[in-house]
């Protein structure tokens, strides 16, 4: 089954909206969708190695805007939006914890939220319901997440068909080790 899903990923990767629908991923995913967009942009690159710098380019300019949205969620729309998505996630004692973390570590909590698999959504909301700097916010989004997509991309890009071959050697297990990296984050930020 992981392989036809894979082997469906790939062909999505190829059609002429993968584009859209990459940038659609990597806005949601930062604001509420819980997949995250490397699920599109590591198969697209995979499918098309000349266009590695400008899917990392279009994932990082789409999470980070999505960021903004969440932002704004957290800011305007925490009592209507933001504390249902919390609550959708199980993570209403982590997030009290973000908060705390927040007002002491604002700007390096964004940038290593933006990097790793916890997941990003929560943090977007977290920054603008504490009111960190919406200039500090963007740029630390842009760092963080630019970074990671752009490092994913370029490993695609430099060892190509090596990678290609690894992550189709390794698609189980590479699966479960992303998969519990994700539900590893989401259990951290409940637990926290």
């Amino acid at each position: 089954m992981l392989r036809k899903l894979y082997d469906w990923v790939m062909g999505l990767a190829a059609h002429k909206r993968a584009q859209w629908i990459l940038g659609a991923v990597a806005f949601t995913e930062s604001a509420f969708f819980p997949i995250p967009p490397d699920v599109m942009l590591v198969p697209m690159t995979l499918a098309n190695r000349k266009r590695a710098w400008w899917y990392a380019f279009l994932c990082t300019v789409a999470s980070v805007l999505g960021g903004i949205f969440g932002y704004v969620i957290g800011a305007l729309l925490f009592e209507t939006i933001g504390q249902p998505l919390v609550a959708f996630y199980g993570m209403e004692k982590g997030f009290e914890t973000l908060k705390t973390w927040f007002d002491n570590y604002g700007l390096i909590i964004v940038f290593v939220a933006g990097f790793t698999p916890i997941p990003y959504k929560v943090f977007t909301i977290s920054s603008g319901l504490t009111g960190l700097s919406l200039p500090l916010f963007i740029i630390g989004s842009v760092v963080s997440r630019g970074l990671r997509f752009f490092i994913v991309c370029g490993l695609i890009y430099w060892f190509g068909p090596p990678i290609k071959a690894f992550i189709e050697k390794y698609l189980g297990i590479l699966t479960l080790v992303g998969s519990a990296a994700l539900i590893g984050g989401f259990v951290l930020l409940k637990y926290i």
